[in-house]
């Protein structure tokens, strides 16, 4: 292709794909073989910049994409219709919307690329959650992670684990992990009573009714003896106030709109040691999330 177009369309690519954080060399290939399921959900758009969409859209709901290289000659009868300007143009358009659906909490790798994310306060929080979680889960056995994600802990957990989310996006993205994953819901785990040694749920009943079953759901499936470990922001502390409000400010509709359930760091600790629960370990990332491990009577 000329000089100039090759020069542009890969400035395009290299700008749009590091501003999307998608591992993709071409963007803008019209050449593509989609599984049905991929395109399913309605697309909006209607010019070049479906094929960007439909990019995004695949990566939110877990799948993967692969390259293949291939030969390209541009058309000798008439022009192509595939103009810089009109590609660029739409890219423009059609990038805040695909931006905001890429950076959502929803999208399937949410939580693995927050790991690595540019944002230095957001990379600290991940890696300290990481640090602290998996030190508190060794060398408890097994463990029932609820609540998964698509987080890197679930490349740490010991053999035999089990790992459980309701959204099957987040699932089909945590298969990288190599860990035993299944599709499940908090108010009715799919596993029978006392089943693991260790019970793992971190950043997730923030997110349900205090109504909810989820509390007695984890007592449930913990062995006698064995290690819970409870993670949830800490409403009692100014720190994390503050933290939501800004997060809120500069990320409208994140999780400062996620969180319907607030709890305290005394409320947890009463309401299990009324159950006879042992608290073990209190943990806290810039003492605004609370991460607690408790020990079930035997």
């Amino acid at each position: 292709m000329p000089r100039s177009r090759r020069f542009f369309s890969r400035g395009l690519n290299k700008l749009f794909g590091s501003g999307l954080s998608l591992p993709i060399k071409d963007l803008s290939s019209g050449y593509r073989l989609y599984k049905a399921e991929v395109v399913q959900e309605p697309i909006k758009a209607r010019d070049f910049d479906i094929l960007q969409e439909i990019l995004v859209r695949s990566y939110a709901q877990g799948w993967t994409t692969r390259e293949v290289p291939f030969a390209y000659a541009p058309s000798k009868n008439g022009s192509s219709s595939a103009r810089v300007i009109r590609f660029g143009r739409a890219y423009l358009r059609t990038f805040w919307s695909l931006w905001k659906l890429r950076n959502s909490i929803l999208c399937a790798d949410y939580d693995d690329r927050a790991h690595d994310s540019r944002i230095p306060l957001q990379r600290y929080w991940q890696r300290e959650r990481h640090r602290h979680i998996t030190d508190l889960i060794a060398g408890q056995g097994p463990v029932l992670d609820v609540g998964c994600g698509s987080s890197r802990i679930i490349s740490a957990l010991p053999e035999k684990s089990l790992a459980i989310d309701i959204l099957l996006r987040k699932l089909r993205y945590a298969r990288k992990f190599g860990a035993m994953l299944t599709h499940g819901s908090g108010f009715t785990l799919p596993v029978r009573d006392h089943a693991f040694p260790c019970v793992l749920c971190s950043q997730v009943i923030e997110h349900v009714p205090k109504e909810s079953p989820i509390l007695s759901e984890l007592d449930r499936t913990l062995a006698p003896g064995g290690r819970l470990v409870l993670g949830t922001p800490d409403y009692a502390n100014w720190e994390w106030v503050v933290t939501e409000k800004l997060y809120g400010w500069f990320a409208p509709g994140a999780y400062a709109d996620e969180h319907i359930a607030h709890y305290t760091r005394k409320e947890l600790i009463d309401m299990f040691e009324a159950k006879g629960y042992k608290l073990e370990a209190v943990r806290y990332i810039l003492r605004g999330e609370l991460i607690l491990a408790f020990r079930k009577p035997s």
